[in-house]
């Protein structure tokens, strides 16, 4: 029996890359290991899919996996920014690596795909490539490319051994739940605004587009070696690309006004001075203001020298989306 695990598979893209195995028939048995529960929006057939609780930061052999996988993927990881201390990213991100690579070579596997993330590159107008050399700003950024070098460690350690790393940027659709849901729901109840961020890039692509490239790209390598590719879409949507395709998808026209980007920035340092004390969580703080008027010029170079054949388009992964979780969007 071929045996798929999922490290911080009851995540978002977790439960994709699950879904996506169910439908190819790729593995009889998944294995959800995560820290988190099962969420509840994801429904998968019990027979084939289990889950087991697992905390990456601990040796994996404490936990009640099974002693054998044909394919291991790596998705756990503190990953939301701004939310945690700089050091709960390296305790998670970096041992977990170390922990999920030495159990691969535990029980023989000799297949892992890891995703990393755009944030090695740090944020700039200008287009990187995987060509790019990475210059991390953030305790994110710094500790997946830390967890890129201990993968790529593993699979140069021995002989048969294939790695998938990609680099995701904004990843959306289903069950997300992030800034892409919050700018459609924001779009869709016409209080969304630019803040002098009409222009800037996101780079990103659709969760099932992501899933599906990891495949493709584990093909790619023969019998053994390293694939890294960005996963974006080409030509990296800006914010009113995002607010156009939203538009498109649910056919209505909105008006979205402009405020200048000081004037928010200044709003949110004033909620955020007042919130902090209180324990009041919400959304609008300075560190995100920044954040979303920053480019991430990310162009997937690989992908497009390797002549992948993408299945979506910004526009048609909204409608997919919308047809999908219509909730989603009100």
């Amino acid at each position: 029996m071929s045996t798929c695990v999922i490290f911080g598979g009851t995540g978002f893209i977790g439960s994709h890359l699950a879904l996506y195995i169910l439908s190819q028939n790729k593995y009889d048995e998944i294995i959800l290991a995560d820290i988190k529960p099962m969420r509840a929006d994801f429904k998968f057939d019990a027979s084939r899919v289990k889950y087991i609780e697992v905390d990456v930061r601990k040796p994996i052999e404490e936990w009640n996996l099974p002693d054998k996988a044909d394919l291991i993927a790596n998705f756990a990881a503190v990953h939301r920014e701004p939310g945690h201390k700089a050091l709960e990213y390296f305790e998670t991100n970096v041992p977990g690596a170390q922990n999920v690579c030495e159990w691969a070579e535990k029980v023989g596997c000799n297949n892992i795909i890891f995703t990393s993330s755009i944030a090695p590159y740090g944020p700039s107008e200008k287009v990187k490539t995987e060509e790019t050399i990475p210059t991390p700003q953030t305790p994110y950024g710094e500790s997946k490319l830390a967890a890129e070098k201990i993968h790529k460690a593993w699979q140069k350690a021995g002989s048969n051994r294939r790695l998938v790393i990609t680099r995701p940027g904004v990843v959306y659709g289903p069950g997300e739940g992030g800034n892409v849901t919050r700018l459609i729901q924001a779009t869709m109840r016409r209080y969304f605004f630019y803040m002098g961020n009409r222009h800037t890039r996101k780079a990103g692509g659709y969760v099932k587009e992501l899933v599906q490239s990891m495949f493709w790209a584990l093909e790619k390598i023969n019998t053994e070696g390293c694939y890294l590719y960005n996963f974006t879409v080409p030509n990296a949507p800006t914010i009113e690309d995002y607010v156009n395709a939203t538009c498109q998808a649910a056919n209505v026209k909105r008006f979205v006004p402009y405020m200048p980007f000081k004037v928010i920035l200044s709003i949110a340092y004033v909620i955020d001075y007042i919130a902090k004390p209180l324990g009041i969580k919400q959304p609008i703080s300075p560190v995100r203001v920044r954040k979303l008027a920053r480019s991430n010029n990310i162009q997937p170079a690989v992908l497009l020298r390797d002549k992948y054949e993408y299945h979506y388009t910004l526009e048609s992964a909204f409608k997919d989306w919308l047809n999908d979780r219509p909730d989603e969007w009100k």
